[in-house]
């Protein structure tokens, strides 16, 4: 009797320690799962308003830079919503607001937006920006200021700060999305603002080896002009030829030759022209290299299909 006492006593004290056991498992996962979502679900919402404070003249320019974020709802107390990551809207009623941001479905900010009853407006809008409205990751963009000003201030809408100063700006994207370019200068009321897509460099386009011979580069130079001028899509072709052979230089001197006569421009002004002419047919691309093997005259001889 004494023996069997004993053996229950074991086997209660076994069965005490493995429910122990299964309770202090649960408790360590319990404790590594808070930690996980302590450490790695601290992502915060990196969005801003230009101002918070507007009259209805001028637009709410707003932007969100939440590091992996890949969807955007804007709510701006109105009804009215979007799905930009950024932009600008123009409320229709003086007021006060509450416009709401959603990212990526869970994580959410709210600002609060004055809306003053609109004022006159000193028309000095003699401030225009040029440059391209598209570019990639990784390479260097570079706008202009036109009109009459003696400080210009550039804001490229990623780092939330002044990014460069003078009337001509240079920067380089680290991150694809589009973003609302902000100009301030001495003689303008208002900011003056510019849109510009940012895409990843692409990958997945054949590429000519430089020491293919110089006809091969010409060729294939005239292939992605003329794939331009016919309305292929107008990056896929201009980057590639900035990026391979003209060394990122956009402003490279261009000469284009057809029945008019002998036109010079910068190489991005004679793509962009491409995408407004019809039947351009491309005859002959000459290309003058540099001592750095970059491209620093292209020479082109087009006519127009009758």
């Amino acid at each position: 009797m004494e023996g069997t006492t004993r053996h229950n006593a074991i086997r209660t004290d076994n069965r005490n320690r493995i429910y122990l056991y299964i309770i202090l498992a649960v408790l360590v996962l319990a404790i590594v799962f808070l930690l996980i979502k302590l450490f790695f679900n601290n992502t915060q919402i990196n969005a801003h308003l230009l101002k918070n404070e507007i009259f209805l003249n001028e637009n709410l320019v707003y932007t969100d830079n939440t590091p992996g974020a890949s969807k955007w709802s804007w709510e701006f107390g109105d009804g009215n919503k979007s799905k930009e990551q950024s932009g600008y809207y123009r409320f229709r009623e003086a007021g006060t607001y509450l416009v709401r941001l959603t990212v990526d479905g869970n994580m959410q900010q709210q600002f609060p937006v004055v809306v003053k009853d609109t004022v006159p407006l000193i028309i000095l809008d003699s401030i225009r920006i040029s440059g391209p409205t598209a570019g990639v990751t990784g390479m260097q963009l570079r706008l202009e200021a036109e009109g009459d000003a003696n400080i210009f201030e550039w804001a490229f809408g990623e780092t939330g700060r002044v990014d460069a100063k003078g009337r001509n700006a240079y920067y380089t994207y680290h991150m694809p999305g589009r973003y609302t370019v902000t100009l301030r200068t001495d003689k303008s009321p208002v900011p003056v603002y510019y849109v510009l897509n940012i895409t990843e460099p692409l990958t997945d386009i054949g590429l000519v080896d430089p020491s293919a011979g110089g006809q091969a580069l010409m060729d294939d130079f005239k292939v992605r002009l003329q794939a331009i001028a016919n309305g292929a899509n107008f990056n896929t072709h201009y980057y590639y030829l900035v990026k391979k052979y003209l060394c990122n230089g956009e402003k490279t001197t261009a000469q284009a030759s057809d029945e008019t006569g002998k036109k010079n421009t910068d190489f991005y002004s004679y793509c962009i022209g491409l995408t407004f002419s019809k039947n351009v047919v491309i005859d002959e691309v000459t290309l003058t290299l540099s001592p750095a093997k970059c491209v620093s005259l292209v020479q082109v001889k087009q006519h127009r299909r009758s």
